[in-house]
């Protein structure tokens, strides 16, 4: 029988401390969310291993270490209203739930978005709320935000996303072709668009009309 919480606090310290991620809210987080529940029952015995995992329809969960590194660059301090793009399993959810006020999550896949929503709802994530929707196109209704993070790579920053980060906000995606992709960080402030280069990267395509289309 493993012992989950044993291996979370695990990961915590061998993957996302060690690795000089300083956050004390975001480290907090991701000492909390069951990320065992995020994955099949047949694979939770990895669950709190270094790489990602399958989560079904060719889209995976992050590797723990990529999670924590992308929820920390948002610098989130708990009142921010964020926008998810690709829920996928619901795992970055619950972690970016923890951290902020509110988050908007797309996720273009039905399937994964209706158990991800039933996953954290059970949990008590009411802050949540997850649309079925091209995510590239943003969530217009609900802008601005003042934090955006995309969960898959794009061959560019898709301009929506751009147009719905707030004053102050900000955006986190991968960019890059369909193999390897630079974590790009944007920060939208009153002398422009500043963007910092955090790293090497590899994540799904981001499918969609501002993204890769869907072959």
């Amino acid at each position: 029988m493993i012992d989950f919480p044993k291996a979370r606090l695990k990961m915590v310290e061998e993957q996302i401390v060690s690795r000089e991620i300083r956050d004390p809210r975001v480290i907090a987080a991701m000492k909390k969310v069951p990320r065992h529940l995020f994955v099949e029952e047949a694979l939770q015995s990895q669950a709190y291993s270094d790489h990602p995992l399958p989560i079904g329809e060719k889209q995976t969960i992050s590797q723990p270490y990529m999670v924590a590194l992308m929820t920390e660059a948002l610098q989130l301090a708990g009142k921010e209203k964020v926008l998810e793009i690709g829920a996928g399993s619901g795992y970055q959810t619950a972690i970016l739930a923890e951290l902020a006020e509110k988050v908007y999550s797309i996720e273009r896949i039905r399937s994964l978005a209706i158990k991800a929503r039933q996953l954290l709802y059970e949990l008590g994530y009411f802050n949540v709320e997850i649309k079925i929707f091209d995510g590239t196109y943003g969530w217009l209704e609900e802008s601005p935000f003042d934090a955006i993070l995309v969960t898959a790579g794009a061959p560019d920053i898709p301009q929506p996303l751009l147009d719905q980060l707030a004053m102050g906000g900000r955006l986190v995606i991968p960019v890059g072709d369909a193999f390897v992709q630079d974590l790009i960080r944007v920060t939208r402030s009153g002398e422009g668009i500043k963007k910092e280069d955090l790293g090497g990267c590899r994540f799904v395509k981001l499918i969609g009309k501002f993204g890769w289309d869907d072959e």
